[in-house]
């Protein structure tokens, strides 16, 4: 069986080059540990996080990760969004704490690297950089990053790139052929990462597909929409940007949206804004176009919040645990190249 060796397994000691990506409040420490657990990377979005809220986290996914998969074992890394508008905690605060709790690989997006290269480096830890473009690939790799994610257009949440992924990942290649090139956007199956290993990637990010397994922190409700939608269900734009001004991301179509696009798409005013539409597990409101993510126990219409998709939510249709999904990704992608090179 073809072994999937590439320069970012080997780089950060992965048996498998898939990574969950960081998708937001759907991270945690049991999602995290099992994908680790499965020989990938786990991923923990931390932006969000208080500075002893992120010690925790870590803690507990290192705590989960049991160690009996041996030289299948993967890694764990938290992510990072630089944006000062999307969070209240300062970013330096963010990277001491990960870097105290024990992660080993930091992942940043959404911003310039260059000021946390050297804190990351000095610890012996690796970096990530997120890019939408060549130029900002070449930027970070001059920078120092490790790594470099290449975000596609196709991809879910918020979105870095006005690019595809496939013709991003080949011009970020080509840009930074020294460094490890992880492909994001519109990755689901085995099938799209043998495509991204081909086209030059060393790894693929997978968000929406891990959205759909057991121990993603979502409400029940968001995944079942997840795992019913088709390719053409999805929306980009900025409309639900309360919390994060003006940063593009791609949704499942819902209620808000048609009522949106019925209105004309208008910028100030939208349809129902100052609307409260689910409270969540501590008694806290939401608004109609907050930027929070359903998860389990918010209380309302779940579905009137912004459902986080991409396109590839059409190869999505089914339920399952992190660790089965991961070993299916590597079984899928072995079988794809193996028929290629037939």
């Amino acid at each position: 069986m073809l072994e999937l060796d590439t320069r970012l397994t080997r780089r950060l000691d992965l048996a498998v080059p898939i990574v969950q990506a960081p998708i937001g409040s759907a991270t945690c420490p049991a999602l995290a540990a099992a994908v680790a657990d499965a020989g990938g990377l786990g991923m923990l979005a931390i932006t969000w996080r208080g500075e002893d809220a992120t010690r925790e986290a870590v803690a507990a996914t290192l705590d989960r990760i049991d160690g009996t998969a041996g030289d299948a074992a993967g890694a764990v890394g938290v992510n990072i969004v630089l944006d000062p508008e999307a969070k209240d905690v300062p970013t330096e605060t963010h990277v001491d704490a990960a870097l105290d709790a024990g992660v080993e690989i930091i992942s940043l997006s959404f911003g310039d690297v260059a000021p946390y290269v050297d804190r990351v480096h000095e610890q012996g830890r690796t970096l990530l950089a997120s890019v939408g473009s060549a130029q900002e690939a070449r930027e970070a790799a001059d920078a120092g990053a490790d790594v470099v994610v290449a975000q596609g257009w196709e991809a879910g949440g918020h979105v870095q790139s006005e690019v595809a992924t496939m013709p991003l990942v080949p011009r970020v290649g080509d840009a930074v052929p020294e460094t490890p090139v992880v492909a994001a956007g519109g990755i689901a199956d085995g099938r799209g990462i043998a495509a991204v290993l081909t086209l030059g990637a060393d790894g693929a990010w997978l968000g929406t597909r891990f959205l759909a397994t057991q121990e993603a922190r979502v409400h029940e409700r968001y995944r079942e929409r997840v795992t019913a939608a088709d390719e053409t269900e999805t929306v980009y734009g900025t409309l639900f940007d309360d919390g994060w001004p003006d940063v593009p991301h791609r949704v499942l179509e819902n209620e808000p949206v048609r009522e949106w696009q019925a209105a004309g798409e208008p910028d100030g005013d939208r349809p129902g804004s100052d609307e409260v539409v689910v409270t969540t597990p501590d008694g806290d409101e939401v608004t109609r176009y907050e930027d929070s993510l359903a998860v389990p126990g918010m209380e309302g219409d779940v579905e009137e919040l912004p459902l986080y998709a991409g396109q590839s939510a059409g190869l999505t249709d089914e339920v399952q645990s992190a660790a089965a999904l991961v070993d299916d990704l590597a079984a899928e992608t072995t079988a794809a190249l193996e028929q290629v090179g037939e």
